[in-house]
């Protein structure tokens, strides 16, 4: 069976774009492919964080894969920080990266330019880490969203001279993205990716909202012009609130423009309103339904099953290396 490997970091509010990117795709995805789910807390600290919420965070973000779906007899479900190898790997890849083509990365520019002097070398060796997080499994698929594409790039090109310059030792993983439902807009701005960054609340319906607060924040979202409730390019405010109700509610888009033919904005939103309340109230009654002794024990399953596997790579890794070379001598 092949693998994939995804993760998230527990930073921000985990939001309805991000289950809908993500989580509902490794869904799908973990009984066709031995699955890897990780929380990447280590990414996590390029940023400064408050201890005590990192760790808080860390586990909710277990709680909500696991409410989302993933089932931790079929899917490893592990902190990133409990297998070190992921650091001792984002190491060795380092030493065979080139600074010009970290440089190259979308996200590192952005970041560089917005804080020039003040930018982190973590920011700058993310997308290695991510690179180590990845080849550590042999992975064969990786879920990612658009942004990501680059980094997954860069993973492809680091394995290929890894193995060409050292001997076969990595697989070449490919990316998986959805058709539908991998791109869910902001509600404030249709023009940015609704993200766990952005500053505005009001910008993203998170997976924990109350009824009280979904209901207000699509209340707000903003809409584009016009008054015919239909699918359009050209109208991306509202399609992205169409294309949120289709994946909520699978009904194709021909069925939704029917129902909404001579329908306002306000019907739309308060019915979308709806969908998405009923559709969160199961996912939060598993969240709150985990207790903290049965997470800890698919944690520690997780950690043991992912550690193995991390462990088997970086002996192959250091062989190829020459790093055991001392040991054998003994």
């Amino acid at each position: 069976m092949k693998r994939i490997f995804s993760g998230a970091q527990p930073t921000g509010g985990f939001h309805l774009g991000n289950y809908l990117g993500a989580l509902r795709n490794w869904v799908e995805l973990q009984r066709e492919y031995e699955s890897f789910f990780c929380v990447v807390n280590l990414h996590a600290l390029t940023n400064p964080q408050d201890p005590k919420e990192l760790a808080a965070k860390t586990r909710e973000v277990a709680r909500l894969y696991l409410a989302a779906g993933i089932d931790p007899e079929v899917s490893t479900i592990f902190i990133q920080s409990d297998v070190p190898e992921h650091a001792e790997l984002a190491w060795i890849l380092n030493c065979i990266a080139r600074v010009a083509e970290l440089e190259r990365m979308t996200q590192y520019k952005d970041k560089a330019a917005k804080q020039r002097e003040g930018v982190g070398a973590g920011i700058l060796n993310y997308p290695v880490l991510m690179a180590a997080d990845i080849l550590l499994y042999k992975t064969d698929l990786v879920p990612v969203g658009h942004d990501q594409k680059q980094h997954l790039e860069l993973t492809r090109d680091l394995a290929e001279r890894f193995n060409r310059d050292y001997g076969e030792t990595f697989r070449i993983p490919e990316a998986f993205i959805p058709k539908v439902g991998a791109r869910i807009m902001s509600l404030s701005n249709p023009q940015k990716k609704m993200a766990k960054s952005d500053e505005n609340p009001q910008s993203s319906i998170a997976l924990l909202d109350d009824a009280e607060t979904i209901r207000r924040k699509l209340k707000r979202a903003v809409t584009d012009s016009g008054t015919e409730i239909r699918f359009d390019e050209t109208r991306p405010a509202l399609t992205n609130l169409l294309t949120i109700y289709r994946l909520l509610t699978q009904r194709t888009p021909q069925e939704i423009e029917e129902h909404f033919a001579g329908k306002g904005y306000a019907q739309l939103k308060g019915e979308l309103a709806d969908v998405v309340v009923e559709f969160l109230r199961p996912f939060q009654e598993r969240v709150h339904g985990i207790s903290d002794e049965e997470l800890e024990r698919i944690l520690e399953s997780g950690r043991e099953r992912a550690s193995g596997i991390a462990r088997a790579t970086m002996e192959e890794v250091k062989n190829r290396l020459g790093l055991h070379g001392a040991h054998s001598r003994n």
